[in-house]
């Protein structure tokens, strides 16, 4: 009776040590890292805790990195195909002036012979448009157009690609962390149990009841189940910090609560 009510004191008391106060599991602390503590229930599925996967999917390509890179080249080739459809316009320029003159000059039969007599009584505004095309312009321009508006709907293609990739590692990373979260979820069990097991080894050897040596078989299944642990522990976080980055945005922003 005491051996049970000893191992079902440990059991409590060894998993309490790994949860929250809210019955979460510290990750970061557990693997070095103070300032990086990722706080998910280990026993609820990854799916229920994070919004749907269509969701999380509209939030990658807005907040991805290389969709937003995407989005600029785009941006870049659309400009270029409107400078190559109004390039020409380049070639059309206007003038304007106004001249006056003395129509007296040139009635006098004595005008100045630094001046322009026909400039002198040509009075008034003048303007006009000089257009010049060249041969490029004639037989080049059309293929010029034509290869700015390919590389812009060449890069709307790119882009569907990148999200169709953006994608596929989403739905790699997302089973990895469902995979890896089954795995712990297993392993914690084993880990408290060894501990427990070890704790009534621990009590039974000063007793008298166990030699050291089975003490020590105990503790090395201990710390081969905790080290265990830890490396599951590592594997989900390194799967949870891979999905935010596809994500672009912290874990805990894609969460339903």
């Amino acid at each position: 009776m005491l051996v049970v009510v000893g191992l079902l004191w440990t059991l409590t008391a060894g998993f309490g040590q790994s949860r929250g106060g809210r019955g979460l599991v510290s990750f970061g602390r557990s693997s070095g890292l103070a300032s990086d503590t990722l706080y998910l229930d280990v026993n609820q599925d990854i799916a229920v805790q994070l919004l749907p996967f269509d969701e999380l999917v509209k939030i990658a390509v807005a907040y991805s990195p290389a969709i937003k890179y995407q989005n600029e080249v785009s941006s870049v080739l659309k400009a270029s195909q409107g400078v190559a459809r109004t390039q020409i316009l380049q070639n059309v320029s206007g003038f304007g002036n106004y001249s006056g003159g003395n129509q007296v000059l040139i009635a006098s039969g004595s005008p100045d012979l630094n001046t322009n007599p026909i400039g002198q009584i040509a009075n008034g505004y003048r303007a006009g448009v000089e257009l010049r095309v060249s041969l490029f312009d004639v037989f080049g321009r059309k293929h010029l157009i034509r290869q700015a508006d390919a590389n812009y709907k060449a890069s709307l293609v790119q882009k569907d690609i990148a999200e169709l990739e953006l994608k596929q590692q989403l739905i790699s990373i997302y089973q990895d962390m469902i995979t890896a979260q089954q795995i712990l979820k297993t392993r914690l069990i084993d880990e408290q149990a060894s501990l427990a097991a070890l704790r009534v080894a621990e009590a039974e050897l000063q007793k008298g009841k166990i030699t050291t040596g089975q003490l020590a078989s105990a503790t090395t299944a201990y710390v081969q189940a905790k080290a265990t642990t830890e490396q599951v522990k590592g594997d989900f976080l390194k799967s949870v910090h891979l999905f935010e980055a596809l994500m672009g945005t912290p874990i805990q922003r894609l969460k339903r609560y």
